[in-house]
């Protein structure tokens, strides 16, 4: 019987992926700041990062902190290739594996110990896996909860790897910036440190009831386990995803309401689609908005019963879109977003009556037809004629 001094999970994330396949790809970008994306940057290297250069800014802002950046486009098939990879390596490691993106994953490494080493080792093996067999820097963090191995692995970056030892959990933890808690955002954060919380040793001392009355009931007790490392969740495989996505960056021109629809209708498209190849239905619609100061705004609807149809998916999110465009005219947009969130198998959902989902899904499902068959781009909608219809990032299987 073997007794693990380490925990079990591993959460495996590849180090500024995009840039990292450019920079391997072509030796001559190695060791210097690269940005992916033109209008906005989709990804930067280490070395951009250095710079204050970070995902989703403006390109022209990246390029003013730092003029020497190499500007490269972006090469979806290739990070799609990239990760392919890394997941076979994944597999290969241990049959427990939950991708949550396309470039980092959890794995379960418990009940391996007699065949293939203690966590630790795992860990360190797969890292050389990774680099002789697909030519990337990844970083992997070790721990007892999930939630301590994703925080480790950012601790750990770039190309590192961090044991929690779990009689070291709250040693390790607790003097971390509070930004470190799942779900701490720039608001949370704010809320906090107005109160002079600033790691999370501080917020596991003020206790359950005053997080409660300072963010809510669900934030609340979120933020409470977390900081006492209670994180019971374990390594899901073959977990179907629980909302699908798609956005857009705009820039900073204004837009006419004609063009914001037009793009709209361009996300719903995609993610619709999706949402039939993955044989799901969804319910509600989030919209989500950026504006120029960078705040942000969700929007969302419940529908009275689920569906994969575009049309009423379309309309939903165009009611979405109206009810926010005083927000928009005034502050100004430069990002726009859509979310299809409660989603259900297809056939799993009683069909209201009448029974014409199948009527309503004919056109549907002839298009899908026609670009399976001869590309996402052979038939379009008129709106959408000479509009570039923006980046389809890669993604996991839905």
């Amino acid at each position: 019987m073997f007794v693990l001094s380490e925990g079990p999970i591993l959460h495996a994330d590849l180090d500024a992926f995009y840039a990292s396949v450019e920079q391997r790809d072509d030796p001559l970008l190695r060791g210097r700041p690269v940005i992916v994306g033109g209008g906005v940057v989709l990804a930067a290297s280490y070395e951009a990062k250095a710079y204050g250069i970070r995902t989703a800014m403006g390109g022209r802002q990246a390029m003013r902190l730092c003029p020497a950046a190499v500007v490269v486009p972006p090469r979806m098939s290739a990070y799609s290739e990239a990760s392919k990879a890394v997941f076979e390596v994944f597999k290969d490691t241990t049959p427990i594996v939950e991708g949550i993106s396309i470039d980092e994953a959890f794995l379960d490494v418990g009940g391996l110990a007699r065949i293939s080493g203690t966590p630790a080792q795992i860990a360190a093996r797969l890292r050389r896996e990774v680099a002789d067999r697909v030519g990337l820097a990844i970083t992997v963090g070790v721990a007892r909860t999930k939630f301590l191995a994703k925080v480790a692995s950012g601790v750990a970056k770039p190309d590192g790897l961090l044991v929690v030892p779990p009689d070291a959990e709250l040693d390790f933890l607790h003097p971390l910036p509070v930004e470190r808690l799942w779900g701490v955002g720039r608001v949370t954060a704010g809320k906090l440190r107005e109160r002079g919380i600033t790691t999370v040793g501080q917020v596991a001392e003020l206790g359950e009831p005053a997080l409660v009355a300072m963010l809510g009931r669900a934030s609340g007790r979120h933020l409470h386990a977390l900081a006492h490392n209670r994180d019971p969740r374990p390594v899901h495989v073959g977990r179907r995803r629980r909302s699908m996505g798609a956005q857009r960056a705009l820039g900073r021109r204004s837009r006419s309401a004609a063009e914001l629809d037009a793009d709209l209708t361009a996300l719903v498209d995609r993610l619709t689609r999706r949402l039939r190849a993955a044989a799901r239905v969804c319910r509600t619609v989030v919209l989500r908005l950026r504006f120029a100061d960078y705040t942000r705004v969700t929007r969302s609807h419940t529908m009275a019963e689920p569906t994969a149809n575009t049309e009423p998916i379309l309309a939903t999110a165009r009611g979405l879109l109206s009810s926010a465009m005083p927000m928009i005219d005034a502050n100004g947009l430069t990002l726009i977003g859509v979310a299809l969130t409660n989603l259900h198998t297809e056939g799993a959902v009683q069909l209201m009556l009448p029974f014409d989902e199948a009527a309503a899904g004919t056109l549907d499902a002839t298009l899908d037809s026609v670009r399976d068959r001869f590309g996402s781009a052979a038939v379009t909608r008129a709106a959408l004629l000479g509009r570039a219809q923006g980046i389809a990032m890669p993604l996991l299987p839905d």
